[in-house]
């Protein structure tokens, strides 16, 4: 479907995509290294590999954040944080 969208100036894709994306060596170039999480989770493999296969890159892990900013889901009892959501944006355009 994403390939179906008209070609404009720049594509980004926002979501929910339950994805730790981790700060493994492999995924620097396209997540780089201010990601919240040490170790991806399945979803976010599938991101890092979705990001790649369409030369995109997860820029809400490139940047460094303020630390209320750095998650964006905390569990009931206010211990347990993710970085879960993230922005996708055309590699051509962000660099």
């Amino acid at each position: 479907m994403f390939d179906h969208f008209p070609k404009y100036h720049m594509k980004i894709l926002l979501g929910d995509f339950n994805a730790k994306v981790g700060r493994e060596d492999i995924f620097k170039p396209k997540i780089g290294q201010e990601s919240l999480h040490q170790d991806s989770n399945d979803n976010g493999v599938r991101i890092v590999n979705f990001a790649t296969s369409k030369n995109l890159v997860v820029k809400s892990a490139m940047f460094p954040h303020r630390n209320i900013h750095e998650y964006t889901w905390t569990s009931l009892d206010g211990k347990t944080h993710n970085q879960i959501d993230h922005v996708l944006i055309d590699r051509e355009v962000a660099i």
